[in-house]
């Protein structure tokens, strides 16, 4: 893909998930691999855990938003992201409520009084299929998942939960007693996940608070994910550990998250920030195949 025109950057983070985000709007922007991992690189390149493109939306929002993971796979969505986006878009158009489509939905936003944005996030999808899995499981508030030895697993039955894209929840005692960066990409690539998933480890610490620790597919551990923590909050209230409205610590901070009653859309707030303005390197979409 050659671009002849200035494409400009925002480097921006929510709660530390952070992201290199491309206004590409005056023109086409279709990354490949090699250019979305070239962009990412914390080396030589923006550095970030996703890349984001901002388009004009084909449905009519006020934008789509496209999305590469630091390995460079297109993903459906990203919750921190959205939050982004969102304030980018407040701000040219001069009003607090935003649509913006992405590839798994349409979503809305608005930007509260005190800086914070607001996501809807909408329905999560729970079917087995919908997550997806390899296998039919009646009930995916837990599944038949363990890791260690069959007669002492170290961990086991974890709920799973779709929102945009899929995670697998386990739920555990003590976060710090499980080594998530060995155990996370083995899972995220277990035959049982077809489009692979992202991997949590829980602990429920009270009736509205859950501390979070996430591997992110296509990135790794992540100072925060903005689907994890929607999917956590459904998962634990599926399974009467908490109620619907839940605050989420990750390691980056925390997020309110509300599984709304009345018509089950889950509504994710928090921060955005803006890291620095320019433009991107050209250099950066030629990059070396990968091999």
């Amino acid at each position: 893909m050659t671009v002849k025109t200035a494409i400009a950057l925002r480097k921006m983070n929510g709660l530390g998930n952070d992201f290199a985000v491309l206004d590409a709007r005056p023109h086409t922007l279709a990354l490949s691999i090699e250019q979305a991992r070239a962009i990412a690189d914390r080396e030589s390149g923006v550095g970030c855990d996703q890349v984001i493109a901002i388009e004009a939306s084909p449905a009519g929002a006020d934008a789509f938003m496209r999305i590469w993971n630091h390995d460079g796979g297109e993903v459906e969505a990203c919750g921190n992201a959205m939050r982004c986006v969102a304030s980018i878009l407040a701000e040219e158009l001069g009003r607090p409520q935003v649509s913006i489509q992405t590839s798994a939905d349409m979503l809305s936003a608005v930007v509260n009084p005190d800086g914070s944005v607001t996501v809807d996030m909408g329905v999560p999808k729970l079917r087995w299929d919908q997550i997806p899995l390899s296998e039919e499981f009646h009930d995916t508030r837990i599944i038949e998942l363990q890791v260690g030895p069959i007669d002492d697993p170290v961990l086991h039955t974890p709920s799973v939960v779709n929102v945009g894209n899929p995670h697998c929840i386990f739920w555990v005692d003590d976060l710090d007693a499980h080594d998530l960066a060995r155990i996370g990409p083995i899972l995220e690539h277990h035959p049982l996940f077809p489009e692979r998933a992202n991997i949590s480890l829980a602990h429920v610490t009270a009736p509205d608070a859950i501390t979070l620790c996430v591997w992110e597919r296509g990135v790794g551990l992540t100072r925060a994910c903005g689907t994890a923590a929607c999917a956590v909050v459904v998962a634990a209230a599926r399974k009467k550990l908490t109620g619907r409205n839940v605050t989420v610590a990750l390691p980056g901070g925390s997020l309110q998250m509300e599984w709304r009653e009345s018509d089950d859309h889950i509504l994710m707030t928090g921060p955005s920030e803006l890291e620095y303005e320019g433009t991107l390197d050209p250099a950066l979409l030629q990059p070396e195949p990968v091999s």
